[in-house]
């Protein structure tokens, strides 16, 4: 078993199952405006927000790791422990959104990413109080002791973003089992207005569902996994969600528009993967975009 692979069996664990519940609730209740939801999931973005904040107080920290081992640049290192203690808590909230919209093994994991974070946020805490007192030595020993904890929890983060894929592209995954021809969706006039419509797709071994969308004489067609979860977007609604008509996700209510897929409602912060659409004697055909075919 890798070092890392290890972290599986607390995502397998359910012992803390009790004490994750209540604090998933209260970050939920802390972060209801939907708004604020989607500021911290990065949904404005794109690209999920907390691992964009989170490079502020790494880099901070370990930057002042190194002024701290050379004598003459330590006064500075506190400046930066300040910085990296300031940016640690919305860094926090975009990481407590996110989490509480994940799957349970996630959840457990960071549950510890968590933990482990707070305890180095307080022991740079400490540092910068032991610094003010005059206890260099010590303000030393607290920092450095929070830099490797708070690496161990940035080690966990990744365990979670690459082997749990928390975070990724469900649908991007998801888009790379197809075949790259054209796909024959069927008649235009069998598939029902404004609802969507499962059909599959040829896959590289496997059959790909498919969402698709007919609005008049216009069809939009999407990778059926959401991008957030994977979660069954033929089972899905179309809403209007901020001024667009959107394809909702029925597990957790991402709203991503039928025009382009770029999410307006998180916790999906990624576009959903939209295939190419023609119309060939009343039929509907789709395709891969460019970015998954070969050139």
């Amino acid at each position: 078993m890798s070092l890392l692979g290890a972290l599986d069996r607390i995502a397998d664990t359910p012992t803390f199952d009790k004490a994750i519940a209540p604090a998933r609730a209260a970050v939920r209740a802390l972060l209801r405006p939907q708004g604020l939801k989607d500021l911290l999931h990065g949904t404005w973005l794109g690209h999920p927000l907390h691992p964009v904040l989170a490079q502020v107080p790494v880099g901070s920290w370990v930057s002042a790791g190194i002024l701290d081992a050379v004598p003459p640049t330590r006064p500075a290192a506190a400046l930066l422990i300040g910085t990296g203690v300031v940016a640690a808590v919305p860094t926090a909230l975009s990481g407590a959104a996110d989490w509480s919209e994940q799957e349970v093994g996630v959840r457990r994991l960071g549950a510890v990413h968590a933990v482990a974070n707070t305890v180095a946020l307080g022991l740079y805490v400490g540092s910068l109080v032991a610094r003010a007192r005059g206890a260099g030595a010590l303000g030393r020993v607290l920092a450095y002791s929070g830099l490797g904890l708070a690496g161990g929890s940035a080690a966990i983060g990744g365990h979670m973003s690459y082997a749990q894929s928390s975070g990724v592209s469900h649908s991007a995954t998801a888009a790379r089992g197809l075949t790259h021809e054209w796909i024959d969706i069927g008649p235009m006039d069998d598939l029902p207005d404004r609802r969507p419509a499962l059909r599959t797709g040829e896959g590289q071994g496997v059959p790909v569902p498919l969402a698709v969308v007919r609005r008049g004489t216009r069809v939009d067609v999407f990778v059926g996994s959401c991008a957030h979860l994977g979660g069954p977007l033929a089972e899905g609604t179309v809403e209007q969600v901020r001024g667009a008509d959107c394809l909702v996700c029925p597990w957790h209510g991402s709203a991503f528009e039928l025009d382009e897929g770029q999410p307006r409602r998180g916790p999906a912060a990624t576009a959903q993967e939209k295939l190419e659409v023609r119309y060939v004697a009343g039929r509907v055909e789709a395709r891969l975009p460019g970015r998954h075919l070969e050139g």
